[in-house]
């Protein structure tokens, strides 16, 4: 497919205010400022109720914010509907019309724009080529599978040539290998036509291995904003650090800090962390430390193994350290000491795997 004429995406002060009979006002969406670069793959990530699919839904044009502004490309379409905001969207539910074949589906909006014949079949076709469906034009949507139904919904928002792509959970009704194969596809098909890109998921993994920017919402308020890189290794508040794959999260003494790095105490163990931090020598401090980076065996830290299971590929372990479960997972555990449940054992830590919260909240 052609590239895309990929659009800035900018949301300003964005806010959206629900009333209820049973709750009153409910802040769905929390003063929201963000920025999403031409061709930019941003993935809007949060547990249910956080407000990730209310702000898309702004972005649509299917709500209307209570304030703020949504600029395409500098241009603000809060007052423009949604076929007017030059957006394409890709929904959970796959939305086919059930009595339209693929190329029909595909060939629908085109049709709506009064597009030449000749050009509406080349586009339609060259987007078949591209999801590798080349011999499905024929087929109604009860005949094909959930993902190869999506696919069929990914190239009918694409053919539109729209400057942004927007897409609502469109992974969550497929099985889990289907899942694998689909958020590959995608990606694929992203990088290719180079389209922004706005993709709305509940899944870390999801979110991790598609974006170019993560951004994590609780409670209608972004939390942080990052690479994938960014917001695991350096959250920025505990409830990223727990939301992002698994977390251990300690109490330790800052003892001193440069302009690049710090140094704490930890159980009486001191670490240098690579990174400058915003808390002051002797302040106590909030360490995340994730469980991969964690060696078993060494001669650090004392505790005692709480739980042990075994995954194949890991050994994964509950220990005890500072009266809190502390998870661990060793890989590779055929070459390793596998201790059992009441086990005493000492655990050691890399200085460069450690982080300093940046605040408690």
């Amino acid at each position: 497919m052609e590239k895309s004429s990929a659009k800035e995406v900018r949301l300003v002060n964005l806010t959206k205010t629900f009333i209820t009979s049973t709750r009153g006002e409910v802040h769905a969406v929390q003063n929201v400022n963000l920025t999403i670069n031409p061709g930019e793959f941003v993935c809007l990530l949060g547990p249910s109720g956080c407000g990730k699919t209310t702000l898309l839904r702004m972005v649509a044009g299917f709500e209307m914010p209570s304030s703020g502004q949504i600029l395409i490309d500098k241009d603000d379409v809060i007052a423009k509907t949604p076929d007017k905001r030059d957006l394409g969207m890709v929904f959970q539910n796959y939305a086919l019309f059930p009595h339209l074949n693929v190329f029909q589906n595909i060939a629908y909006g085109l049709k709506i724009q009064k597009r030449p014949v000749a050009e509406i079949k080349q586009r339609v076709l060259d987007g078949l080529k591209t999801v590798k469906m080349d011999d499905f034009a024929e087929r109604v949507p009860a005949q094909m599978s959930g993902g190869q139904q999506q696919r069929v919904a990914l190239i009918r928002a694409l053919v539109m040539h729209p400057g942004v792509l927007l897409f609502d959970e469109p992974l969550s009704n497929l099985d889990a290998k289907l899942r694998l194969y689909m958020r590959e596809e995608i990606r694929r098909i992203q990088l290719e036509v180079g389209i922004t890109t706005i993709y709305v998921t509940h899944d870390q993994s999801e979110a991790m291995a598609m974006s170019d920017k993560v951004v994590i919402l609780k409670d209608g308020l972004i939390q942080q904003v990052g690479s994938p890189q960014e917001v695991y290794h350096l959250p920025r508040n505990e409830f990223v650090a727990n939301f992002i794959g698994k977390a251990n999260v300690l109490d330790a003494k800052l003892v001193s800090k440069t302009a690049d790095s710090a140094t704490i105490d930890l159980e009486g163990c001191q670490y240098t962390i690579p990174r400058t931090t915003p808390w002051n020598p002797g302040d106590t401090v909030r360490v995340v430390i994730r469980p991969e980076a964690v060696h078993m065996g060494k001669d650090e830290i004392k505790s005692e193994v709480l739980k042990t299971i075994y995954m194949g590929v890991s050994q994964d372990y509950w220990l005890s350290v500072q009266g809190k479960e502390f998870e661990v997972s060793d890989y590779n555990p055929s070459a390793k000491q596998v201790y059992r449940t009441g086990d005493t054992v000492g655990i050691g830590l890399d200085g460069k795997s450690l982080h300093i919260l940046d605040s408690e909240d």
